[in-house]
């Protein structure tokens, strides 16, 4: 049978949710797909889809819910393009989404790859209607699976869990600590812990500060890759700021922007810190395991399963400068507890071709 799999994102943002709804169109194309993108006009993520090559189709950016208007317009493209099996991952693509549907002459298979946690119960007959006319939920952990088994009136059997991908191969660096350290100009002679993000209270770069002035260890640094998004996030950076120079930290906190190869960030500290409240699913996780970089996450979200429970990072009590402090003190004295050969091993469930493979199956389409 003949398919064609449109990737919709609505979104005007670029983070995780863009970044992941483009990297699965791009790799099932490269597995012999016929793969259109749909977005909006000069949004980012439409943006990296056309710079990328992508076959790509404009829609309008429609209301969240009840946009009846634009989901006839989007049933009209998804017929024109021959689309078969139609995937999402913003909520607000939902609504529009299953009114193309119906108004579709063809059978649309609806698929929505869960990114964000559920915050509240879904069971209102309104959520019920909208996601009957869904044929596959897929979850990227197991506790997201059993969100939805609870929160949700949605048909067990039509819940699938497959994670979120990583190309292994891009995501490692064959340079040294050394190495690293000297591109990043960050001393040699110290034990550097590392928080990757944009500046945002809920990324936790003030916790992971609050936790550096309470290991009273010269000998520990912190490095803090990322910036404030531009218009947002400036009263916390300035917290950071006031906060480095209230505890004498200078010294010992290294700020760097962000860059395209992050594989040299994690190359060059000793370990990865979570610092998130409750990180859904944790991209930069994945990314620090795939370089063998230890992990210390809170106790919470998606990082508990990722490090299995424990086995293979250490976990701490979200928001808590005193528990995260511990944690950094235990790592310093024993920094070999978790090797860097079963940090890259456990990666290797978040291959992506194994990621394809489960997509391909769960979608019943062929590899070709």
């Amino acid at each position: 049978m003949n398919h064609k799999l449109g990737y919709l994102c609505s979104s005007m943002s670029w983070g995780g949710l863009e970044m992941n709804q483009l990297r699965n169109a791009l790799w099932m194309k490269e597995r012999g797909h016929a793969v259109v993108f749909l977005g909006v006009k000069d949004s980012p993520v439409m943006k990296a889809a056309m710079s990328a090559r992508l076959r790509t189709c404009e829609i309008v950016r429609h209301k969240k819910y009840y946009d009846f208007k634009s989901g006839k317009v989007l049933a009209k493209l998804l017929e024109r393009e021959a689309i078969s099996h139609l995937i999402l991952r913003e909520t607000r693509d939902l609504s529009v989404s299953v009114i193309a549907k119906r108004h579709c002459s063809n059978p649309i298979h609806l698929s929505y790859f869960m990114e964000m946690q559920l915050g509240v119960k879904k069971t209102h007959a309104l959520h019920t209607l909208r996601y009957r006319y869904l044929d596959l939920w897929s979850c990227p952990l197991n506790w997201l699976a059993n969100q939805v088994r609870t929160m949700t009136r949605f048909s067990h059997d039509k819940i699938v869990v497959i994670p979120s991908g990583l190309e292994l191969a891009k995501a490692t660096s064959a340079l040294s600590k050394t190495e690293a350290r000297l591109k990043m100009d960050l001393p040699l002679d110290k034990i550097i812990f590392g928080l990757a993000g944009r500046f945002d209270a809920q990324k936790g770069q003030l916790l992971l500060l609050q936790a550096l002035a309470m290991t009273q260890n010269p000998n520990s640094v912190v490095c803090l890759l990322g910036e404030p998004t531009l218009g947002e996030g400036e009263e916390y950076s300035r917290q950071i700021t006031e906060f480095i120079d209230s505890n004498n930290l200078n010294d010992r906190v290294f700020i760097r922007p962000f860059r395209s190869d992050v594989s040299t960030f994690f190359r060059a500290v000793d370990a990865f810190v979570m610092a998130s409240k409750a990180e859904t699913f944790g991209m930069v996780t994945i990314e620090s395991m795939a370089c063998g970089t230890p992990i210390l996450a809170s106790n919470a979200g998606g990082s508990p399963e990722i490090l299995e429970f424990g086995k293979i990072g250490t976990l701490f009590t979200p928001m808590d400068s005193r528990a995260l402090a511990d944690a950094m003190s235990n790592f310093i004295e024993n920094p070999e507890r978790v090797s860097a050969q079963d940090l890259i091993q456990a990666s290797q469930h978040y291959n992506h071709a194994k990621v394809c493979s489960a997509v391909e199956s769960a979608l019943r389409i062929t590899n070709y």
